[in-house]
């Protein structure tokens, strides 16, 4: 998918931001939204790997992780990250429940026992 053209010049602002302040943790965040939002999902993949190991413990980091590895069809992987992020105090699981990024999550075994380990229906 194209980049939308009113994101392009942002994209490229941060893409430039992140190559002077790689270890930004701020730039490389938005710019993993923006590459996910544009359809860049490799990209965004990269960012969110990223972004783990510049704050392995960070739960938001883990948490768009897994929505990345979902979005690549890896849902194994994703819901390992998503144990993870709530290992480290994610907590949001109605938006998880509900975040279009992880949809094809919603009838996966892993993904059906981590609701139920959470005690989610």
């Amino acid at each position: 998918m194209a980049s939308r053209p009113d994101l392009q010049f942002e994209l490229s602002f941060f893409e430039s931001l992140h190559r002077r302040m790689p270890r930004d943790i701020r730039v490389a965040s938005v710019l993993a939204n923006m590459y996910t939002q544009t359809g860049q999902i490799d990209a965004g993949l990269k960012m969110d790997r990223k972004l783990v190991r510049l704050d392995p413990k960070d739960p938001t980091a883990h948490y768009n992780l897994a929505c990345s590895l979902c979005l690549k069809g890896r849902p194994s992987d994703a819901v390992e990250e998503l144990r993870t992020a709530i290992s480290l105090g994610y907590e949001d699981f109605h938006w998880m429940q509900h975040d279009p990024d992880l949809h094809d999550l919603a009838d996966y075994p892993g993904f059906v026992k981590l609701r139920s380990d959470l005690g989610l229906s």
